[in-house]
């Protein structure tokens, strides 16, 4: 058991440094040699890094309405208000950047509290209503909180992400994908523990939870909690990855697209909402040529996922890591037995 515990483990550990640290390199490569054929430029650098900004978001959705089972359409709103907690802890309470980020975490953490307490008890489309309400409350807020927010006209936000030109794209890549990395880790052991098991088993069935002594409200809570604090670090680290912030951020359109990344890569599945954010924000970058008719092929996914795949890319199901030294070496052997009886009848 240790051993195959330690295997596991290390197995994670190298996907997880791989995923961070080689396009980290490849950035870094081109910031330095411009004309080196190999490496990523600066534009898809930003490209990725949003991604994983999108991939975060999708994570805080997900944990509402795929492994809590609830229908939230506001967690733009906790975005944008982590967003605007990153700057202001920055520029004006001078918190440095990591701090201030956390510290948003938790200010979106603590909004999900003060507005889940009295809606949770709401179910199905009244939750929807009442947090897109909340969603469009932060966006007039921050419209008319000038002095703050800098109003319609948004506020800029410059740091290393955006100054350096040696470093600053590599710098903002293993951020945001080292944090998306912590994250999944985070919430992983947690839905394996006792309490996301509870969680769970509301999603699944809340009469059936709440007759076997979970407390229903209170697992809503946890997960309506751990969602926001989510949505509040994609939101700070949004702001300086871009290094201008709008109230436009809190819209509606935000939420949608962000609950579009989970119905397309399965409700409840982290790692196939998380490969949806990233396809869906390259391909919109491909497909750039096509300027405003890009837009068309969201919802034309859509009704292509609904009528043939409902459940979504990957549904309730996980990708297993685990699996991949025993992918190569069953692919190994077949190599062997292809080409070995060759060599041999030669």
């Amino acid at each position: 058991m240790k051993n195959k515990f330690y295997k596991n483990t290390l197995i994670l550990t190298a996907i997880a440094f791989g995923f961070v640290l080689i396009p980290a390199v490849l950035i870094q490569i081109k910031a330095i040699f411009f004309d080196c054929p190999i490496g990523i430029d600066s534009y898809w650098a930003q490209v990725l890094t949003l991604a994983g900004v999108n991939a975060i978001m999708a994570l805080s959705v997900n944990v509402v309405c795929g492994i809590t089972g609830q229908l939230s359409l506001g967690q733009a709103g906790f975005q944008a208000i982590g967003a605007y907690a990153a700057i202001l802890l920055t520029t004006n309470a001078h918190i440095p950047l990591p701090i201030s980020i956390v510290l948003a975490g938790i200010i979106s953490a603590i909004f999900g509290f003060l507005i889940g307490f009295p809606t949770l008890k709401l179910e199905g489309d009244y939750l929807a209503i009442v947090t897109l309400a909340f969603g469009e409350i932060i966006r007039v807020v921050l419209l008319n909180q000038k002095s703050w927010t800098g109003g319609p006209n948004g506020i800029q936000f410059s740091t290393v992400f955006t100054t350096s030109l040696d470093w600053g794209a590599t710098i903002a890549f293993a951020s945001v994908i080292g944090t998306l990395v912590l994250l999944i880790i985070a919430l992983q052991n947690f839905l394996r523990s006792t309490y996301g098991r509870a969680i769970m088993s509301v999603r699944e069935d809340e009469i059936a939870a709440n007759s076997n002594g979970i407390s229903v409200f209170r697992y809503k809570m946890i997960g309506f909690v751990i969602a926001s604090f989510i949505g509040g670090i994609g939101g700070a680290l949004y702001a300086p990855l871009i290094g201008f912030v709008k109230p436009d951020l809190a819209s509606f359109n935000n939420s949608v697209n962000h609950l579009i990344y989970v119905v397309l890569g399965g409700m409840g599945s982290v790692t196939g909402s998380i490969i949806s954010a990233f396809v869906l924000t390259v391909l919109q970058e491909f497909l750039r040529f096509l300027r405003d008719y890009r837009l068309l092929i969201y919802p034309l996914i859509l009704i292509c996922m609904m009528l043939f795949r409902p459940q979504g890319l990957l549904g309730t199901n996980e990708l297993c890591f685990f699996k991949i030294p025993d992918y190569f070496k069953s692919i190994g052997r077949w190599f062997s037995k292809k080409f070995g009886k060759k060599s041999e009848k030669n």
